[in-house]
């Protein structure tokens, strides 16, 4: 009998998660009816420059974890540097106009937040230690994503 509930207690936890899985909406928290995140006006070219450094830091924060899970210290301290001050190029003057001054101040801080991480990985090697001062990198882009929107160009206009 006891063969038999287990299945019977399997078969019901499998028809569970299908129907879990096949609701669309189960695993989403509903979108806000509006979005007031400030608009970034800027021309298709600027908006391609902004989202490849969002890209790059993205995957400069992939090298760093998947580093860190390794206890590779030094490629921790390699992916960290690469989204210090290095990664900084200039901006465009007018670029530059466009953005809000607190975009900018963040964005230069996250930067030398990168090269303090990298810093202090190559003196402390200390996992929990990097992964604090990344969480708190981190909570500086959420704010950011907080705060901005960069819209994509309307294709198209006028149909």
């Amino acid at each position: 009998m006891k063969p038999f509930r287990l299945s019977l207690v399997f078969m019901m936890g499998l028809n569970l998660t299908a129907a879990y899985a096949a609701d669309p909406h189960a695993h989403h928290v509903p979108a806000p009816a509006h979005d007031n995140r400030a608009v970034l006006k800027l021309t298709p070219g600027e908006r391609i420059m902004i989202l490849e450094e969002m890209r790059l830091f993205l995957d400069g924060v992939q090298k760093m974890t998947g580093a860190l899970g390794r206890q590779d210290m030094q490629a921790t301290a390699n992916a960290a540097r690469g989204m210090g001050q290095i990664m900084v190029h200039e901006a465009p003057p007018a670029l530059r106009a466009k953005l809000p001054l607190e975009f900018r101040q963040l964005g230069s801080s996250v930067h030398r937040d990168f090269d303090q991480i990298a810093l202090d990985v190559e003196t402390l090697k200390d996992v929990s230690h990097t992964l604090n001062q990344l969480s708190a990198a981190l909570q500086k882009c959420v704010s950011c994503h907080t705060m901005y929107q960069i819209q994509a160009p309307v294709l198209n206009p006028g149909r």
